[in-house]
């Protein structure tokens, strides 16, 4: 089991931090998907447009969670009309329920193993596909990331945990 202490913050909203770091996730929640797009199916597949609120959150606390939780769908939407303003409601649901359960993990546990973030992951997506499943009143559509998303919810554990690590110093 790989366990790290890895450097974790926690920013406030009068931080200037907070916003530029913000601002790098959600360019990286935009250039991801993109990337991902490029493929049949890479959307539904990779999960792109969560990873890097997934590792803000983790690294940087609620605020620039939240923040790239709520900017990165909207920002695609609008600029590449994917998310299509119809899912935008079930993709902000899970993005802020990410944002909060990875910021919660990392304040609660001041570290950053595969197994928490697992945890993370399992716990998003259970908590999103019950809010979906709410929002949309079709199981099959609110579960889809389970079904098509497993190559992506890994990518999350994975990558994230590396890119939470990269600078243990």
């Amino acid at each position: 089991m790989q366990t790290t202490t890895a450097k974790l913050y926690s920013l406030h909203c009068g931080q200037a931090k907070t916003y530029l770091a913000a601002a790098l996730f959600v360019a990286g929640n935009i250039a991801l998907p993109q990337l991902c797009h490029t493929v049949h199916l890479g959307g539904p597949t990779w999960l792109p447009i969560y990873f890097f609120t997934l590792v803000g959150a983790y690294k940087y606390g609620w605020r620039t969670g939240l923040l790239t939780a709520l900017a990165s769908p909207v920002a695609n939407s609008l600029f590449f009309g994917m998310p299509v303003a119809a899912a935008l409601p079930a993709i902000l649901w899970k993005s802020v329920v990410l944002a909060l359960v990875a910021s919660w993990t990392a304040a609660r546990f001041r570290r950053a193993s595969l197994l928490l973030l697992a945890g993370v992951v399992l716990a998003y997506q259970a908590i999103g596909t019950l809010g979906e499943w709410a929002l949309t009143s079709d199981f099959r559509t609110a579960a889809q990331d389970f079904r098509l998303g497993l190559p992506g919810m890994l990518l999350q554990i994975a990558g994230g945990w590396a890119l939470i690590n990269l600078n243990r110093k």
